[in-house]
This record gives C-alpha cells, sequence and structure tokens, in this order.
C-alpha cells in the first residue's frame, strides 16, 4: 500500500552544534513495524506554519540498531520549518511524518571485509554517520574512512559521537576533519573538500582500493567529488551520493488557461492508490503526473518536487512518460519502471501509475 503521514510525538530535542538540533520521535508500537529503517535513508515531515504546508525531508542519522528514530535539522537562512525545529519545537510537540524511504546505501554482510569512504560537509553528515555507525557493527572486518568539511570545530555536528566511534573502532574507523575557517597543525586538515584537497588526500587514501563511496553535502561539493572519482576510472557504480536540494534549472512548464488549456495532445492517466483507482486528463506538455493529480484533490505522497527525495516514487505499469531530471533513482529502479511522478510527463494517449508497489 502507498505510504500515509502519522502524526509521531517528539520525545527528545538535543543541540548538535550552535545552528543545529536532533529530534527524537516517539513511535507507538502499532507503527514500529512501518517505522523501520535501513542506514542512510530519509523521512518527510509535514507542519503548517504561518497557514502555509511545508514539507521537507530529512536524514535519519541513527542506525537501525539503535532502536530509535532521529532526525537532525540544520537552521537554515530564510528557511521555516528549519528555523521553527530550532527556536520554537516541544519536547511532546507533535509532527506529521511520513515512513522512510531512500536508497542511499548498499547491501551489508557479515562476512565481508571491505574499505569504504565517505565525504561529508556541514549537515551532509546526517545520513553518513547513520551508515558508519551501521557499517562497522554489520560487518566486522570492513573499515571506514570518513572524510568531513566544516568550518570549524564549533560547527561541527555529532563531534563528541563521532570522536567516540574514533575510540571504540580505533583500528576500523579514520576520521579526517577538514576545517576551511579555524587554523590546524596539519596543512592536510586545512581548507576545503575540492579538487586540490583531493589530490592531496590522494596521499593517504588510496581511491582505487576502496570498495564504495558515499558523498553527501552541498552540490558543488558533491559533483566535485564525483567527477574527480570517475575522472579517475572509479566505477561510477562505487559511487553513491546523496542531495539535499534540486540541482540547477527545473523545465519550465507553460501555463495555459481556458479553451487554450484544452487543446494538444493528451494522455488518460490512472492513477493506483490504498488498492483503489481514479483517472483524469493531462496534456503531454503540461503539469508532471503529480501535480496533475493533486489538482484533482489526490492525497499523494511527496516532499521536494525537485527530482531528490524519491517520497513521490511510483511505478509505471502501463504507458509512457518523460521526466525532466531524475536525482534520486537508482538505474535499477527505473529499469524495474519506477518514476518520479513530480518530474513525469505523459507521452502516451494511456498511463498507469501505482503507488502502491514499493
Amino acid at each position: 500500500m502507498a505510504v500515509h503521514f502519522h502524526p509521531l510525538k517528539v520525545k527528545d530535542i538535543r543541540r548538535e552544534a550552535p545552528d543545529c538540533v536532533s529530534i527524537a520521535f516517539e513511535v507507538p508500537e502499532n507503527l514500529k513495524q512501518e517505522f523501520c529503517f535501513e542506514q542512510g535513508q530519509n523521512i518527510t515531515i509535514r507542519k503548517t506554519i504561518g497557514g502555509e504546508e511545508l514539507r521537507r525531508s530529512y536524514s535519519i542519522c541513527t542506525a537501525p540498531f539503535e532502536n530509535e528514530l532521529r532526525i537532525a535539522v540544520k537552521k537554515v537562512d530564510g528557511g521555516k520549518f528549519s528555523s521553527f525545529a530550532n527556536e520554537e519545537l516541544k519536547l511532546h510537540d507533535l509532527l506529521d511524518v511520513l515512513p522512510p524511504t531512500g536508497k542511499f546505501n548498499t547491501k551489508l554482510n557479515n562476512d565481508q571485509e571491505k574499505n569504504y569512504l565517505a565525504f561529508a560537509a556541514g549537515s551532509g553528515i546526517t545520513p553518513v554517520i547513520s551508515i558508519i555507525k551501521t557499517t562497522l557493527q554489520a560487518e566486522p572486518k570492513s573499515r571506514f574512512t570518513l572524510v568531513f568539511g566544516n568550518k570549524g570545530r564549533y560547527s561541527i555536528i555529532f563531534f563528541e559521537e563521532l570522536e567516540g566511534l574514533k575510540n571504540r573502532y580505533l583500528n576500523r574507523f579514520n576520521l579526517i576533519n577538514i576545517l576551511s575557517r579555524e587554523k590546524t597543525d596539519a596543512p592536510i586538515n586545512s581548507g576545503r573538500i575540492n579538487t586540490q584537497k583531493l589530490d592531496e588526500l590522494n596521499k593517504l587514501i588510496n581511491y582505487q582500493a576502496v570498495d564504495d563511496i558515499f558523498i553527501c553535502g552541498p552540490e558543488e561539493m558533491i559533483f566535485c567529488v564525483r567527477d574527480y572519482l570517475e575522472a579517475r576510472n572509479i566505477s561510477s557504480k562505487k559511487i553513491h551520493f546523496e542531495l539535499f536540494t534540486t540541482p540547477g534549472q527545473k523545465k519550465v512548464v507553460k501555463q495555459t488557461t481556458g479553451e487554450e488549456a484544452d487543446t494538444g495532445p493528451k494522455s488518460r492517466i490512472t492513477i493506483k492508490l490504498d488498492g483503489r483507482s481514479f483517472d483524469f486528463d493531462l496534456g503531454f506538455d503540461k503539469e508532471s503526473i503529480l501535480d496533475g493529480a493533486l489538482k484533482q484533490g489526490a492525497d499523494l505522497p511527496f516532499a521536494c518536487k525537485g527530482g531528490v527525495c524519491c517520497t513521490c516514487k511510483a511505478k509505471l505499469l502501463k504507458g509512457e512518460v518523460e521526466m525532466d531530471v531524475n536525482w534520486g533513482l537508482e538505474h535499477d529502479e527505473i529499469e524495474q519502471g519506477y518514476i518520479l511522478t513530480c518530474q513525469s510527463h505523459p507521452k502516451t494517449e494511456t498511463v498507469v501509475v501505482d503507488f502502491d508497489i514499493k
């Protein structure tokens, strides 16, 4: 069945950095199965602030074995929900939450002996720390190196927890802090994660010997690291990245009214949700399937509407669509017929989309 929002009570709020709090939720017994998660996944929160409904996706920063659903929210300039979470949210408040989604991880096996590497900057640590904790626990023979970029030590999210992981996994977890606005004893720890720094780090890290690489943080850093590694013949299958915002520009959809809206080729769209179906017509070059369905009053899962979070993922059962962008679906998901409905436009006279198949 399709995923739906559930009201969850805030059971803990912890200050992780001057501009960041982590929030833990109380998950009722009857929802524990639905809110089970894998390392690196995220949840979507819905909150009405000032009369405006906001939907935001946040990565889970705990590991599954910790039996706690916790996210971190860094305050963003002008960010309505992030400001609310950092300044106004209180214990026992209720927030509407969608069950976990996302594929920012790899399959773990107790017998594996692998070398993992992660690049994170700022709040990009939130899914990465979940991945690190889970991997080190699940694969006792594996090693993990984290390159973590921040302005200074004062701004490091999960500083104490990362130090604790270093002490717990002395020979298996290597933490390399890169600070852009604070003097460091070693030049390698000063600056930003850019091409020059990646060259310097290559003296410490054999990129070719790494089995899987995770990247999360600002868009510029993510694509810099990805392009650097791919240029050195690191297989793209080894490189996994998670975007928090939509890169580039979204396709501009022509807005039409009146008789003009009734012209041009149309598709009969069928949406399957919660075991029921409903139909509506949508022009080939009009809004996305998601927006078209929302206009019809459908209560569909969505968050970013930018092709990043995958909350609106559904399976295409019939017909063809064209996606403006895709920053969330893996290659195998596309091959299996999954689409991001917020980015999809019909290309055939009939399109059938199923939100119940996950």
